[in-house]
């Protein structure tokens, strides 16, 4: 039984409904507003929907809560749709929008107003704010409350005709502007926006706010749970308030559970969209981004997204989860399903000064899978290794090359280094070694077994590429509570080399492959930069946490 099963009391609870005799299957929805890419937590309400519905034998619906034409954008719908599909689910049936049930939820709102539970209010939004009350002082009635149904009926009518200005008047309902639940005190059913609609166009100059929109969507598409997070607790009388008042053809359920919220980053979509704005990511899809789209260009594979969601369980407690988690469930599925590879970040040349020929070597695809298969590497007299590993002499704690020291070539020879050539400013340039052995893989005749292995890539063969690096986005672990959210930014978050050289297969790669590069990290080719002429990789994740023991 997976962690998702084991602890979803979610779960419990539906499987207590159809205990009950709840008739039919049971369907869920994902109702993303497509204001903005979707995010991390976002990952997690899909998995949850998507996986109740899967584990019941039921359905879940795709829907679009498309009640804000000014902030949405076909773009985030197309965004939105390739997200949830590249996850691993798929939706019921057609993909659904708030706004086909625009006229549906304009005659339920007439249906209140022939009740006499709903009016047309003319205060303006500031004296709405000081009617409202607070959360210690009840509110006050509207001087509008009274209207007759039919001044009511008629007004509303020459709204819906777009004979008022933005703001000038808004539908709300009748309920009780004394309840202790701020929700319930005469909300707003519709305001006027003559604003262009993605969908419907200019067909409508008002609009139904999300909170009465909702559970009659719900209703309409016979949904039976719907599954929130828990800033819409106190919605919940709202919601079955309106299920109670109309004549809607289904009584779905709500059920809240705590949102996923994750540790060094920042999921408000305002907050986003200024980082997107002000360029200091390069899109919604940045690889820093904590978007789905984001993550996948970096390389995070779904399932392991998947899998983080389904450890992470829920609960009826908001908390804060350590981002290192997600990575820690990234890293595990790459090590089992990457393939490695070799790539120099900083080249320095190295010159085998006995080699007595080129020679072709077969190495190994992944230490610990077969079925991976092997790769043939030519291994030349001169040789890029990475700078860093090599010192003129060093304490007994450095396992790379060192003057009259021995090393392993991965998948190659023993060597030892004899001496080193420096520019006039003193930075080596060139490192000349001996082999020790000459057959791959053989250990020294003498005994003397080498310190340590390094990677390396011929200097002849090998090919350019470009290597981004990247980091967390933000070095606090919680930015959201930050002052200011530019100040808590990483300054380290991305560093790009243009200098790197990679195994020539590399280049072939296909986009959004991901490789381990061996003791570097895991990289994945660019889905849009890559390309045989131009490598193109992203750092996924390094090889262990670095992150342990800092910024809490």
């Amino acid at each position: 039984m997976s962690a998702e099963l084991r602890s979803n009391f979610l779960r419990t609870q539906i499987q207590g409904d159809l205990d009950a005799g709840l008739s039919g299957p049971i369907v869920t929805r994902f109702p993303p507003e497509p204001n903005g890419y979707l995010h991390i937590g976002h990952a997690k309400s899909i998995t949850v929907n998507f996986g109740l519905a899967e584990q019941f034998g039921g359905r879940c619906h795709l829907r679009f809560d498309d009640t804000n034409p000014e902030k949405e954008s076909q773009e985030f719908i197309d965004s939105i749709q390739e997200d949830v599909r590249w996850l691993g689910y798929e939706w019921h049936g057609e993909v659904r929008y708030a706004s086909a049930y625009f006229q549906q939820l304009f005659e339920w709102a007439l249906h209140l107003i022939d009740e006499g539970l709903a009016y047309v209010c003319d205060l303006s939004p500031e004296e709405a704010r000081e009617y409202r009350g607070t959360l210690t002082e009840v509110g006050s009635n509207s001087p509008y409350r009274d209207r007759s149904v039919s001044e009511n009926m008629a007004l509303f009518l020459k709204m819906r005709e777009g004979e008022f200005s933005d703001g000038e008047r808004v539908l709300r309902a009748k309920i009780d502007m004394a309840s202790s639940n701020m929700n319930l005190r005469d909300p707003i059913l519709y305001r006027i926006r003559h604003a262009s609609h993605h969908q419907t166009g200019d067909e409508w100059p008002i609009y139904p706010t999300y909170d009465f929109a909702h559970g009659q969507e719900d209703a309409i598409e016979g949904i039976t749970h719907s599954i929130c997070t828990l800033e819409f607790e106190d919605h919940r009388p709202l919601y079955d308030w309106f299920i109670a008042h109309l004549p809607v053809p289904h009584r779905p359920r709500q059920i809240e559970f705590a949102r996923l919220n994750t540790s060094f980053t920042i999921t408000s979509k305002r907050k986003l969209k200024q980082l997107v704005d002000d360029q200091v990511v390069a899109g919604w899809d940045d690889p820093r981004m904590p978007t789905i789209a984001g993550l996948r260009r970096r390389g995070y594979p779904a399932p392991a997204i998947r899998h983080f969601c389904e450890e992470v369980g829920t609960s009826r407690s908001d908390g804060m989860v350590d981002m290192a988690m997600l990575e820690s469930a990234v890293r595990d599925h790459l090590n089992r399903h990457a393939p490695r590879a070799m790539c120099v970040m900083r080249p320095l040349r190295l010159v085998l000064t006995d080699l007595p020929e080129s020679m072709t070597l077969a190495v190994s695809n992944h230490p610990a899978d077969s079925q991976f298969g092997e790769r043939q590497l030519r291994m030349d007299s001169e040789l890029f290794i990475d700078r860093e590993d090599f010192r003129e002499e060093a304490n007994k704690h450095f396992k790379r090359l060192v003057l009259g020291k021995r090393v392993r070539l991965r998948g190659g020879l023993v060597i030892e280094g004899e001496r080193c050539d420096k520019d006039s400013d003193g930075t080596i340039i060139c490192v000349y070694a001996k082999c020790i052995t000459s057959v791959p893989g053989a250990d020294p005749e003498d005994g003397v077994k080498p310190k340590g292995v390094i990677h390396w890539v011929s200097a002849e063969h090998s090919v350019p590429a470009t290597i981004r690096q990247y980091d967390r986005l933000f070095s606090v672990a919680d930015p959201a509570r930050a002052d200011d959210m530019m100040l808590a930014l990483n300054p380290d978050s991305l560093v790009v080399s243009d200098d790197a050289m990679i195994e020539p297969a590399l280049r072939d790669a296909a986009p959004e492959q991901v490789f381990q590069f061996e003791r570097e990290g895991y990289f994945v080719a660019d889905r849009y930069d890559h390309s045989a002429a131009n490598p193109v990789f992203n750092m996924t994740i390094g090889l262990r946490d670095s992150w342990s023991g800092s910024n809490g």
